[in-house]
């Protein structure tokens, strides 16, 4: 089984690459979706985050009051810093749990795991992925989409973007960077030559 780990800053193209592999027949492991999970009511990581962060991060149903807690920690650096110590782990435990699932169910499958915090959460430690994609575009066309795609103020985007490591960092542990530059298309084009080298290539075990 070869794991893949896919990353990209946020409006960088990362989730136009993630579907396109999915095509191919990758099997997607999405650590947004795991992020979430791990903070769900009832669960010790929501339990975690409401005692750094206190009550005002709890909707009235007991739930995680997502627009609450990013108005705290997308503008200090250290609040970030917590969250990610306390849901980072936890979501590379859920992760893994997939990832065994996977090549018990299939030996000779391509996962992908779609993190946009990969160089965030890794914090130094070694990764241990067969190859290390990501998707890079140009900061002021990012602020761009944001704008445009998702209604952010300027404002915003620019809090997000700079709330994540920059490009720099995410280039330094790239074994492909895909530029996401120009079209569509052109980025699909380059996912799918990136997946005919890596079927072409011998496929090992994540671990």
């Amino acid at each position: 089984m070869l794991v893949i780990a896919l990353t990209g800053g946020i409006a960088s193209g990362k989730s136009t690459v993630s579907r396109r592999l999915a095509e191919h027949g990758a099997i997607i492991v999405d650590a947004d979706e795991l992020a979430r999970e791990v903070v769900e009511p009832g669960t010790h990581g929501l339990q975690a985050v409401r005692e750094r962060f206190g009550d005002e991060i709890i909707s009235a149903d007991g739930s995680l009051n997502r627009p609450a807690l990013g108005a705290i920690v997308f503008s200090d650096p250290a609040a970030l810093a917590d969250l990610n110590a306390i849901t980072h782990p936890a979501v590379w435990r859920a992760a893994t749990e997939r990832f065994e699932a996977a090549e018990a169910a299939d030996p000779d499958a391509v996962v992908v795991y779609d993190v946009p915090l990969l160089v965030e959460a890794a914090e130094g430690r070694p990764l241990h992925f067969d190859r290390v994609v990501v998707v890079e575009g140009d900061r002021d066309e990012r602020i761009r989409r944001l704008i445009a795609d998702r209604g952010m103020s300027e404002a915003d985007a620019v809090s997000r973007i700079g709330a994540q490591a920059d490009d720099d960092s995410r280039r330094a542990i790239a074994d492909v960077v895909l530029d996401n530059n120009g079209s569509r298309q052109q980025l699909v084009d380059r996912v799918d030559a990136f997946w005919h080298d890596l079927s072409a290539g011998t496929q090992q075990s994540w671990r």
